[in-house]
């Protein structure tokens, strides 16, 4: 299965660089997200951007397979990288800053995903579980929770330019509140997966 860990964007809140190189627990950020779809057993491929020129270097130069998008934006770099790889199979799409993800979360998602039968699936976090609720975009009910995206999604590769019937998955799991957008949200992820690794 493919997985596109999206690396395309500037990363200016956390203004420390290029935030998919930004080092947590001792590694690139984007090298635990990867790491956890290998282990998955996943085909990855970072999709990056001219915005991000050390990120497309340090793929090369790991043995990352990388797409360089035009940069226009994360649905519009999403839809040309599946486009232009003419990838018809679902696919797992990821954002590169969840560095507490797991094979055990994916093999959630992904057997949610498969006893849906529905085309796509979005994930979700209870808003109480994520320690930062100012920097919160969008916020719905699943379940009845108050819940904001995740950001790992499964989607159709051969529907990828239209809209997708989803199931919405909510995770009751602390490791997808990690995303990392602040140096506050650093601390945490970082405090976090030392605790868990050293």
């Amino acid at each position: 299965m493919l997985a596109l860990i999206m690396a395309g964007g500037e990363g200016s809140r956390l203004n420390l660089g290029e935030k998919p190189l930004v080092t947590i627990a001792g590694r690139p950020m984007i090298a635990h997200v990867i790491r956890a779809f290998e282990l998955f057993g996943c085909h990855v491929v970072v999709v990056a951007s001219g915005k991000t020129p050390m990120t497309q270097n340090w793929c090369r130069v790991t043995g990352i397979d990388l797409f360089q998008a035009a940069g226009t934006g994360y649905i519009d770099d999403m839809i040309e990288a599946v486009v232009a790889l003419d990838e018809r199979q679902p696919i797992f799409v990821a954002v590169s800053d969840l560095p507490c993800l797991n094979t055990s979360i994916l093999e959630t998602i992904y057997s949610a995903y498969r006893n849906s039968r529905k085309d796509a699936c979005s994930t979700w976090v209870p808003l109480s579980l994520v320690k930062n609720h100012h920097d919160i975009q969008y916020v719905d009910k699943i379940d009845g929770v108050d819940a904001c995206p995740c950001g790992v999604n499964i989607l159709r590769g051969d529907r990828i330019s239209v809209p997708q019937d989803e199931c919405r998955i909510l995770l009751h799991e602390q490791r997808v509140a990690y995303n990392v957008n602040t140096r506050s949200d650093l601390a945490i992820a970082d405090a976090f997966l030392k605790g868990v690794i050293g």
